[in-house]
């Protein structure tokens, strides 16, 4: 007996559940360890890195170095704390400081910039610190 022909419903329904198996699949893969991080990278630089000048980073405030996946903070003229901007959850980089927090996009968390504890989850674990220094006026993290 020859197969039957595929009605036009059966064909419509079979596009609509392929289509929505790939975009999950996408969704899923935004929650990987490497998220918005560029690849494998590691969370912290792992050789030394200069990150611009130290007067950037306003006493009392922080800012965020995305490309290096660094966060750094100046409780005190002169002094100067960093962290990983690379969430503890899902490790997706941080995209904005606001208010004193480190926002993570991808799925809400915040992070005390001053800290690196994290505010409000599905993160846990505090962002790791990455040790800072200044050199000739420069910060160099890692």
């Amino acid at each position: 007996m020859p197969a039957l022909p595929a009605d036009r419903r059966t064909v419509l329904k079979g596009a609509a559940a392929l289509a929505g198996a790939a975009a999950g699949a996408g969704a899923l893969s935004a929650c990987s360890t490497a998220g918005n991080s560029g690849g494998s990278t590691p969370p912290t630089p792992t050789a030394p890195v200069e990150l611009g000048a130290a007067a950037e980073v306003p006493v009392g405030g922080a800012k965020l170095y995305r490309e290096r996946k660094v966060l750094v903070s100046c409780p005190a003229e002169g002094q100067y704390k960093a962290f990983s901007a690379q969430c503890t959850h899902a490790g997706c980089v941080l995209d904005k400081i606001q208010e004193g927090e480190g926002n993570c996009p991808c799925h809400g968390s915040r992070f005390d910039v001053t800290t690196g504890k994290p505010l409000r989850g599905p993160a846990t674990d505090p962002l790791p610190a990455v040790p800072v220094r200044v050199e000739g006026g420069k910060l160099i993290a890692g």
